[in-house]
């Protein structure tokens, strides 16, 4: 269990400015001991907290805590069948939502599955999931991290391309914030072009449940860099960016998240009218290797050597390789040891 006074003393240091250990025990009328208990929790965490004799505890930057009035004016009223969960910390919002889909499976959730349209969002994930069964690395103020859950009346077998159509939803969302310079990477991430090169800006995850033909619900995972501390960059081992660094002004995670929201429920109800082929064109636009050579590396261990040629009009990959063009439904497109 997560000390009940550890949050709310986060969100008391969010102005990035000391306040005294005494200041703090006064404000929420409890003891010295207790808040410095709190902010042990907070460090154990991973928050960084700077704590100095005589000045008290402050963070490394203000940063800006979830509101939920302020990201529902955001997507505004004419989507405000969102429901919006917000937490303070979860190891995984695709892993409690997954839990929440089904009725069966989440009894230790409250019972009921979780509704059309949730929306899970957290402060602070602490074992976030990335493709591959790789960790996605945050920290508080460092990402914005949610998951989506999307119920389809078609089955899991007509969802193809749905990570490519979120990818154009992110970015719509991040263009209309002026945030440019964004490029698509098949089939899950999105990259922002640099002078040293392309850098990781998202990353999407897409768990399913259901039928293969139908009904099915999709939870839709998503992790975007909105201001990485030096101790989260640490973590990463490759190329990066974040919101802040390439717009200060647009890296408030409400209105990002808000507007995300927005272009989602946009682009899922094109693609549940038209599947992928109604927006293969735009994400076409964005493509980041687009006749480019590549190395494919294979869940199996394989590595194929080819150029990518495009995406087909279900999302597949489509490489042209010795032995002639290859379609990839999985795997991950390298640029390493390509001359």
């Amino acid at each position: 269990m997560i000390n009940t006074l550890t949050f709310p003393i986060l969100r008391l240091l969010a102005d990035g400015r000391f306040h005294s250990g005494e200041a703090i025990a006064q404000h929420f009328n409890v003891t010295r001991t207790t808040v410095w208990s709190a902010i042990q929790e907070a460090q154990t965490l991973g928050v960084e907290i700077f704590s100095v004799r005589g000045r008290g505890y402050k963070l490394p930057d203000p940063i800006r805590m979830l509101n939920h009035d302020e990201i529902m004016n955001t997507i505004g009223q004419e989507r405000a069948w969102f429901k919006l969960e917000l937490h303070d910390t979860l190891e995984s919002t695709n892993t409690y939502l997954m839990k929440k889909t089904n009725a069966g499976q989440s009894t230790i959730l409250g019972g009921q599955p979780a509704a059309h349209a949730t929306c899970v969002v957290t402060e602070l994930q602490t074992a976030g999931k990335g493709r591959r069964g790789r960790t996605w690395y945050g920290g508080l103020g460092a990402s914005l991290t949610f998951s989506l859950l999307w119920r389809f009346q078609v089955g899991a077998s007509a969802l193809s391309g749905l990570s490519l159509a979120v990818g154009v939803a992110l970015v719509r969302a991040l263009h209309s914030l002026g945030v440019a310079g964004v490029k698509l990477k098949w089939p899950n991430d999105l990259l922002v072009e640099t002078a040293l090169g392309n850098q990781k800006l998202a990353g999407i995850l897409i768990e399913l449940q259901g039928d293969m033909d139908g009904p099915s619900a999709a939870v839709i995972g998503v992790g975007i860099n909105v201001r990485l501390p030096q101790n989260v960059s640490r973590q990463i081992d490759q190329p990066f960016n974040d919101i802040y660094t390439m717009k200060p002004d647009a890296a408030d995670p409400n209105i990002l998240l808000g507007k995300v929201l927005k272009h989602m429920a946009d682009v899922l109800s094109t693609f549940e009218q038209h599947g992928f082929e109604g927006l293969r064109e735009e994400w076409m636009r964005y493509h980041a290797y687009h006749q480019q050579a590549v190395r494919m590396l294979m869940p199996d261990g394989r590595e194929v050597l080819g150029e990518v040629t495009g995406v087909a009009l279900d999302g597949i990959l489509l490489v042209n390789t010795p032995q002639g063009e290859q379609r990839f439904s999985a795997g991950e497109i390298s640029l390493r040891g390509i001359a």
